[in-house]
């Protein structure tokens, strides 16, 4: 069952153009070493849950003023129920924006072809070839691909993303990743910050300099137009 572990009474930046909320549900099928989620992903039934009659009631108090809210985790698709927390959502008259990592493309489909969902944000970890060494676990690449195809064709507003990580992506690999998503609306680099990450490793990695991302977006730019740098 999905349950909210965590909420954001007030996240302006998390869907583009609207005043939103967000939400964080537990769990998640991958480990990306960088994480900064790992309690979420980790030991989320050790956190509190936020009940769905205490969340409907924020809405209700917010409502004229909140336009939508943000489902985000974890790996919110993981949770067969997902579609009736988003239904509560629309019930109260918002919008919903979803963040996934493409590893379920059915549910995906799904909720956009109910109308459950109207932005979509996918995380793109790496070329397909690399996915494992990038989310720290075996992965069905298909299924990524197939994502990506999905919101490349649903109408849906949607964009790709890669958090840039030194040391673990190169300039081969966003523009690989780039070509793989060739001809897609929007593609966002946003750089990795250190941290508390799931693998302590990576926390105090530096972050990506903002001439490399420049770099890195020029590159994406050869196979996407519409090239962005999370922050600027």
């Amino acid at each position: 069952m999905v349950e909210i572990k965590g909420l954001e009474k007030l996240a302006p930046r998390d869907f583009p153009g609207h005043l939103s909320a967000t939400v964080f549900t537990g769990g998640c099928n991958f480990r990306c070493p960088y994480c900064h989620n790992a309690e979420l992903v980790l030991r989320s039934a050790s956190l509190s849950t936020i009940s769905r009659e205490e969340f409907l009631e924020f809405l209700e108090v917010r409502r004229g003023f909140l336009e939508a809210v943000c489902v985000t985790g974890g790996e919110p698709l993981m949770h067969e129920d997902v579609g009736d927390l988003l239904g509560a959502i629309k019930g109260k008259g918002l919008l919903v924006k979803i963040d996934t990592n493409g590893a379920y493309p059915e549910r995906l489909r799904e909720l956009i072809t109910e109308g459950m969902v109207d932005y979509v944000a996918m995380d793109v970890k790496a070329p397909l070839e690399k996915y494992p060494k990038a989310v720290g676990v075996a992965v069905d690449t298909e299924a990524i691909r197939e994502s990506i195809a999905i919101l490349r064709e649903s109408g849906c507003g949607h964009l790709f993303r890669t958090t840039v990580v030194p040391g673990l992506l190169s300039g081969d690999d966003i523009g690989a990743i780039a070509e793989m998503l060739e001809g897609a609306a929007e593609y966002r680099l946003q750089p990795f910050i250190a941290g508390h990450t799931l693998d302590p490793a990576y926390a105090d990695r530096p972050s990506c300099k903002r001439e490399e991302l420049s770099r890195l977006a020029g590159i994406a730019g050869e196979y996407i137009p519409n090239v962005t740098i999370e922050g600027t």
